[in-house]
C-alpha cells in the first residue's frame, strides 16, 4: 500500500523536544523524522495499551526470535539469544560500553565530527577522549569523507582500549565499504583494542546500498565487538526507548552486563512491542520510507548547490541527515545561531559534533518536502539579505 509521506502531522503539543526547543523555530535538526510510524506498530501499541495493566515487562521471546532471523536474512550472521542485551537506548549502551571496557584513565577514540554523545560518554565513565578527525575532501562540488588511516594509527596511545565506530556515519552520511572496514578493523585487532560499532542508522541506506556489520568481517572481529542497533530512527519510535547490543564474545558480554547492573534500567515493554511490531511488518513502510528520503537528499543536496552561495553538502549514502559546509559562507558566527536567529530554522550546531565541526550545522532532511522546501527557503532568504 502506498504510505502519504507528504502528509505533515502536528507535533505542537506533544511534547516533542523537536518542536519545543527552539519555540517557533522551524526544527530541522534533532534526529527523529516527521512521519507517522508504520500503521502495525500503531496498532500493536493500541492493542497493548487496551490491556491496561503496565507492571514490570520482559523482552518477548518473539522478539529475539525475529531479531535473529532478521540478522540472518539481511546479513547472514547467525547470533544466538543469549548474545543479544536489551538496553532503553543507544547512547545508554554507548556509555556502558565505555565503562565496561577498559579501567578509569584509560581512552575511547572516537572518529570526529562524530554524533555528540560519542564525545561526552567517555569522560561520563571516566575515560579518556582521544578524537581522530576523518579526511574531507571535494568531489563535484560537494563533500566527501574518508577514513584516514594514519590519523587513526596517530591518535591510539598506549592505555587506549576501546574504539566508537559510528556507521553508517552521523553526521557525514557515509556508509564504510567492506575494504574501509577491514582496514579499521585490522588496526583495532592489532592494537588490541575493543570495538563498539553503533549501527543505528544501518536500515537507512539509500540508493539501494547494503549494510555490512562490523562483526561479520570475520570470527576474530565479532569477538571483540559490541554492535548497538535499534528499530527507533529506522521506524521513527525512538520515544518508545528500546534498543540492544550484540555481544558475542562471552566475556566482553560478562563484562557489559556488570556494567549494567543497579544502573541501567529495563527497556520499556511498549518500545519492546513497537520494535516486534515493526520489525515483523513495517518492511513494506520502510521500503518506501527509503524512496522518499533519498528525494528528499537529492532535493537538499541541488538545492544547496544552486540557491546557498558558500555552503557545500555531503551526499548522504545512508541517514536522513545532511551536513553542511558553511564556512565560506561568511556568516557572522556560527551557521547554527545564524540561521536560528536570521531564518527562524534550527539546525545541529556543527561545532557540537567536536574536531571538525565548527563552522558546519547538520540538517534533518527526515520529515514531508513542504516542511523541508520551507527550510531551506528560509535559509536562502537569509543568505540574501546578510
Amino acid at each position: 500500500m502506498p504510505y502519504d509521506f507528504d502528509q505533515v502531522p502536528n507535533r505542537h503539543d506533544t511534547d516533542s523536544l523537536k518542536w519545543q526547543r527552539y519555540g517557533a523555530a522551524l526544527p530541522l535538526w534533532v534526529a527523529d523524522m516527521d512521519f507517522v510510524s508504520p500503521e502495525p506498530v500503531l496498532a500493536a501499541l493500541h492493542e497493548r495499551v487496551a490491556h491496561g495493566v503496565f507492571g514490570y515487562g520482559a523482552p518477548p521471546d518473539e522478539l529475539t526470535e525475529t531479531i535473529g532471523a532478521r540478522l540472518v536474512d539481511l546479513y547472514g550472521w547467525t547470533v544466538a539469544p543469549e548474545q543479544i542485551v536489551y538496553l532503553p537506548g543507544l547512547v545508554c549502551g554507548l556509555n556502558v560500553a565505555c565503562r565496561a571496557v577498559g579501567e578509569p584513565g584509560d581512552a575511547v577514540l572516537v572518529q570526529t565530527p562524530v554524533y555528540p554523545p560519542f564525545l561526552s560518554a567517555p569522560t561520563n565513565q571516566d575515560r579518556r577522549l582521544i578524537a581522530a578527525e576523518l579526511t574531507a575532501e571535494a568531489r563535484d562540488g560537494r563533500l566527501y569523507y574518508r577514513f584516514d588511516d594514519a590519523a587513526f594509527a596517530a591518535a591510539i596511545s598506549p592505555r587506549t582500549r576501546l574504539f566508537i565506530l559510528c556507521h553508517p556515519h552521523n553526521p557525514v552520511g557515509r556508509t564504510f565499504d567492506t575494504e574501509e572496514l577491514q582496514r579499521l578493523a585490522a588496526m583495532c585487532e592489532r592494537h588490541d583494542l575493543t570495538i563498539c560499532s553503533d549501527e543505528i542508522h544501518c536500515d537507512l541506506l539509500l540508493d539501494g546500498r547494503r549494510h555490512v556489520p562490523l562483526a561479520t568481517l570475520a570470527p576474530e572481529i565479532a569477538q571483540r565487538c559490541i554492535t548497538l542497533m535499534a528499530p527507533s530512527k529506522t521506524f521513527n519510535i525512538a520515544g518508545l526507548g528500546a534498543s540492544f547490543a550484540i555481544i558475542q564474545n562471552p566475556e566482553l558480554r560478562r563484562q557489559f552486563k556488570q556494567a549494567m547492573r543497579g544502573i541501567v534500567p529495563d527497556a520499556n515493554i511498549l518500545g519492546l512491542n513497537a520494535a516486534l511490531a515493526a520489525y515483523r511488518h513495517g518492511g513494506d513502510w520502510l521500503r518506501e520510507l527509503l524512496v522518499y528520503l533519498a528525494a528528499n537528499r537529492d532535493y537538499v543536496v541541488e538545492y544547496v548547490a544552486r540557491y546557498l552561495p558558500g555552503i557545500r553538502a555531503t551526499l548522504p549514502e545512508a541517514t536522513y541527515l545532511a551536513w553542511l559546509d558553511c564556512r565560506e559562507a561568511g556568516l557572522p558566527g556560527n551557521p547554527h545561531q545564524f540561521f536560528l536567529n536570521h531564518a527562524g530554522v534550527a539546525l545541529n550546531d556543527g561545532a557540537t559534533f567536536g574536531p571538525g565541526g565548527a563552522g558546519f550545522a547538520r540538517l534533518n532532511f527526515g520529515c514531508p518536502r513542504a516542511l523541508l522546501a520551507e527550510g531551506l527557503e528560509r535559509m536562502r532568504a537569509a543568505l540574501a539579505e546578510r
